[in-house]
């Protein structure tokens, strides 16, 4: 097969050495998946490639000539595209606007409003979202469906080389599976693709050849076929990754939380579910299922409409809806959310300040004030038990990698107290042994009588954290299961039990 792209001794440092003499070559109709842990140097790698950094040393030529974008236009208008794991979509812009932002005009730079939704109407179709309005503001949409909106803009352009930076982590199963139809349309008209995954099952499915980076270094590159998923986890990590027992903590104790009847306009409706100590209680849904929107209401960032909860703490005797974070935070309850940039950290701070935020009032002094070597402990000991590859507890949250920023997000809810966690979407953007280390904490805050709710889109996550799987399909509950021994199949047709037959049968053959 033809080269289309070839990376030869770069190299790439910050504060220390991100990629060492990395030699790489993708060819055309190709899907090149690339692998490491969270820092091993694979965004980097790409973000050079992609124009958005320059390389300290090296070469590299695009389709025989030589490729030194200096930004990302420059590397679009060679054919490159890039969908990075970090969304970077216009909130107040409608998604017509976003789809075609670049082509707003005609060549006099007059709009044409049913040019632009027509435009965007194809480009929805191709990744499934055919029934979304084009012109609805961004920002009304869920993190998956923003995520689905990136692949529409990168895929409309009928790329030469595309880059994918974790695609599916805020994905279901029909979603990635019509996905990788439209992936492998792009390989079979000879386009590139440089798959960047966590997703053992995903890499299998999708993947030609894979390489692997460990600390800034090329360890191995051989055929998808030729590689299971136990021995990319050992190249990655340089050691066999630790399997849990599917199932979490094992027996519950008292009830802790009492979910009645909750409801949110438009986003979920009478949800009902008991939460006990001990116990991690795993959510599945479809994308707009109101997994997110479930959270967000019980702890008060998007307050319900009706419904209630009720704690142990007063013997479940006041029917409650928290307003605000700062009165779930008060009664014990803490969230872990899923847009980790835009609602979780402080990016220009330090991983101490944003680890010890939820925190202060346990680090404070005599006089009020934060103890800054009773936040540097604090950071410095879930840094540890995360492993997160940083320079300091000091450093900034935006210098990370995104798993790492993941761990320093999960890093401030465990630090504290509280007797009910959420998490949503734990697992985002981070490596195998990384999520592997995530689970066990979940399960040890468990272990300690707390109780956990666990959203996520990877049933296999769930099946490996949960005791009981809840699932959602458009907003109610369709089914309560034991982790343990539900199938995939039949938490799979639970979540798809309030949809319509036509949408079941084409979801079926995705």
């Amino acid at each position: 097969m033809e080269t289309l792209l070839s990376v030869r001794g770069l190299h790439k440092a910050f504060a220390a050495p991100v990629l060492r003499g990395i030699d790489f070559t993708v060819r055309r109709g190709e899907i090149h998946a690339l692998m490491g842990s969270n820092g091993a140097g694979k965004s980097t790698l790409c973000n050079i490639i992609a124009g958005l950094l320059a390389a300290d040393a090296g070469a590299l030529t695009l389709g025989g000539r030589p490729h030194r974008p200096r930004s990302l236009r420059e590397a679009e208008a060679l054919g490159v595209r890039m969908v990075m794991q970090e969304l970077n979509l216009f909130p107040t812009l409608s998604i017509a606007e976003n789809l075609c932002f670049q082509r707003l005009g005609n060549g006099l730079g007059l709009l044409s409003r049913r040019r632009l939704a027509a435009r965007a109407e194809k480009a929805l179709a191709r990744v499934g979202l055919a029934g979304l309005n084009p012109s609805l503001p961004v920002a009304r949409l869920g993190v998956g469906q923003r995520q689905l909106l990136e692949i529409a803009r990168a895929l409309a352009d009928e790329p030469a080389l595309l880059i994918l930076d974790e695609p599916t982590a805020s994905l279901t199963d029909p979603q990635i599976h019509r996905l990788f139809g439209e992936l492998r349309r792009l390989r079979e008209a000879g386009a590139g693709i440089i798959y960047i995954s966590h997703r053992m099952d995903e890499i299998c499915q999708i993947a030609d050849r894979v390489s692997v980076l460990r600390d800034g270094e090329l360890v191995a590159t051989a055929a998808a076929a030729d590689l299971d998923s136990d021995r990319i986890v050992e190249l990655m990590a340089g050691a066999p990754l630790e399997r849990p027992a599917r199932g979490a903590s094992g027996r519950a104790g008292a009830p802790l939380l009492r979910v009645e009847g909750l409801g949110r306009d438009g986003a979920f409706a009478d949800v009902s579910f008991t939460l006990h100590a001990g116990e991690v209680l795993g959510i599945a849904g479809l994308i707009g299922a109101g997994r997110t929107e479930l959270l967000r209401a019980i702890f008060g960032a998007d307050p319900a409409d009706r419904g209630s909860l009720r704690l142990a703490t007063d013997g479940f005797a006041t029917a409650r809806r928290f307003r605000r974070p700062a009165d779930a935070m008060a009664a014990g309850i803490g969230l872990v959310v899923e847009d980790r940039r835009d609602q979780g950290l402080l990016l220009p701070l330090g991983i101490d300040r944003n680890i010890s935020l939820a925190s202060y009032r346990s680090l404070q002094g005599p006089l009020g004030l934060v103890k800054r070597s009773a936040e540097t402990a604090l950071a410095a000991r879930y840094c540890d038990a995360l492993a997160v590859r940083c320079a300091g507890t000091g450093q900034p949250v935006r210098e990370l990698s995104g798993g790492n920023q993941q761990k320093v997000l999960i890093a401030r809810w465990l630090a504290r107290d509280f007797p009910v966690l959420l998490f949503d979407e734990p697992g985002r953007g981070v490596d195998a042994s990384a999520k592997a280390r995530i689970h066990h904490l979940i399960r040890e805050a468990a272990r300690a009588g707390r109780g956990v709710v666990v959203v996520s889109s990877e049933n296999d996550e769930l099946f490996a954290v949960s005791d009981r799987i809840l699932a959602l399909s458009r907003g109610r509950v369709a089914g309560d299961f034991d982790a343990a021994t539900v199938t995939e199949e039949a938490l799979l047709a639970a979540c798809f039990r309030h949809h319509g037959r036509e949408e079941q049968n084409r979801a079926a053959t995705l």
